[in-house]
């Protein structure tokens, strides 16, 4: 089988070339690129999507598929061999019944939007965007219809980010979390909200910039085989396992936005970087969904980059950084300021107790619109008015409100925000199982030394890459399925410390 397996390799690893090279130019798009570069770009990216998508449905993978049956099931589930061929089969088994005329098209309409967003954004414009959007949801709609016989429509959107989940099953989880988040930010923003106007000064981006580059450093993000640029909608892209970037975005009169954005994308690139560089160039050599990936910046974000014992080693360095702002800033105050708990409109600014709310609010109007019974005409009051009975707040303007996020504006509409809740829920489950087996993990946050936790992931998690799907790996690591209960305890302990609730 060796000839056949290298000749599936070879044909795999020229797939995931155009991939990566479609990424630099998306990336660049994002970080470099003259807005006057948008046309040409998106034509671009059409080009090597479908070239790369008609690669790999051609009909020789398929046979070389079912060629290595055999070979497959002689060999125990978890050798990297049967795993390449197991993962690389269900992924040809979505892939050919998309067409490639339909790829090119997304990815030229995508590439076109994302640049009108980033100018109808600043000016408040949704009418500037509303065509496009109005294009990104028949795509959707036509890419969903591809895969007939689902319950929901969103159903084989939410399948290509978090593998065997349903609306359903995300309806479940939602309701589940919901009940426990409700009354836990009530009693929480009942109180005065904690002072945050330390965080709400001058701060010189080059200076923020060089403390945020120190602590992902410290984490272990290596920059031999990766760097950090600014972008509008902080993000990670990968060009192979040698070559994995970040970006951020810095707003000087906001401490937490740069720094909080920096240690999240940081979180998302430790986990591509940690995959076995064996699998580099293989459908391996990914994440293994949505929720898995934004566990892990989720993690370095918050449950590490928002802690209390994290602060008592850096805090004293930030202070130094930025003297005329801190220096009589009692250590306390700061750790409030950074855990605030307010109701709020930015979901990427939003507090740990309320993110998720902002994610269900995303979630549901995701599937009114593929339902048919939200239009996209209708979409910024429905998003008003559903902040407005969520979380009691209204956006002045649709710059705060539909227009942003980007990921309406640079994707399909269907499948992508779940991940981010999902990805809390695993962070506190994760987070428990590496406590269990090395309970002096806090203590070692403390004195600004995280190679511990950085090894227990990589070794339970990282290193496996896309090898096992969201519940095996969940099984496999903490010996149960997806739950809640040890990220709504990690909630309700931290911030009931913080606020005596």
């Amino acid at each position: 089988m060796e000839p056949k397996l290298q000749a599936l390799k070879t044909r795999l690893t020229e797939v995931n070339d155009l991939q990566m090279a479609a990424a630099l130019l998306q990336w660049d798009q994002s970080t470099y690129m003259p807005s006057g570069g948008a046309g040409a770009r998106g034509r671009q990216m059409a080009t090597l999507s479908r070239i790369a998508h008609e690669k790999f449905t051609d009909a020789a993978v398929g046979q070389l598929l079912d060629d290595l049956t055999a070979y497959e099931q002689s060999l125990p589930f978890d050798h990297d061999d049967a795993s390449l061929i197991r993962v690389t089969r269900r992924e040809f088994a979505k892939s050919v019944k998309i067409p490639s005329a339909l790829i090119s098209e997304m990815n030229q309409h995508f590439a076109q939007t994302y640049q009108v967003w980033t100018e109808a954004r600043p000016a408040n414009d949704f009418a500037r965007v509303r065509p496009l959007l109005e294009k990104t949801l028949e795509l959707s709609r036509r890419m969903a219809e591809c895969f007939p016989g689902y319950t929901h429509i969103a159903d084989p959107l939410i399948d290509f980010a978090d593998a065997g989940m349903k609306a359903n099953d995300v309806r479940r989880v939602f309701s589940e979390l919901r009940a426990e988040l409700v009354p836990l930010v009530k009693a929480i923003t009942d109180q005065p909200p904690a002072d945050d106007s330390c965080l709400r000064q001058f701060y010189p981006e080059a200076k923020q910039w060089a403390f945020g580059e120190g602590v992902i450093r410290d984490y272990g993000y290596d920059f031999q085989r990766g760097r950090q640029d600014k972008t509008h909608h902080p993000f990670m892209t990968k060009f192979g396992l040698g070559d994995i970037r970040i970006t951020t975005r810095f707003n000087e009169d906001d401490l937490g936005d740069g720094l909080f954005s920096t240690l999240h994308e940081s979180g998302h690139a430790m986990y591509e970087q940690g995959i076995t560089m064996a699998y580099d160039g293989l459908p391996l050599a990914n994440g293994t969904s949505a929720g898995v990936h934004e566990s892990q910046s989720r993690l370095w974000e918050n449950i590490v980059g928002r802690s209390r014992g994290f602060w008592e080693h850096y805090y004293p360095r930030l202070q130094a950084t930025f003297p005329e702002n801190l220096k009589s800033v009692p250590l306390d105050t700061f750790y409030r300021a950074i855990n605030k708990v307010q109701k709020s409109l930015i979901r990427v600014d939003a507090d740990e107790v309320t993110y998720n709310l902002h994610v269900m609010i995303r979630f549901d109007l995701e599937l009114a619109l593929l339902e048919g019974s939200l239009a996209i005409r209708d979409l910024p009051e429905a998003w008003h008015t559903r902040y407005a009975s969520d979380l009691g707040v209204t956006a002045p303007d649709d710059r705060d409100g539909v227009l942003q996020d980007v990921h309406w504006y640079s994707f399909n509409i269907g499948g992508v925000f779940q991940g981010y809740t999902l990805g809390n829920i695993l962070s506190g489950l994760y987070y428990a199982k590496a406590l269990e087996a090395h309970p002096d993990i806090p203590a070692q946050i403390g004195r600004g030394e995280f190679g511990t936790l950085h090894n227990w992931l990589r070794e339970n998690i990282y290193q496996h890459g896309a090898k096992y799907t969201a519940p095996e790996l969940t099984e496999r690591v903490t010996g149960g399925p997806l739950r809640i209960a040890p990220y709504i305890s990690y909630l309700k302990t931290k911030y009931g410390e913080l606020y005596g609730v």
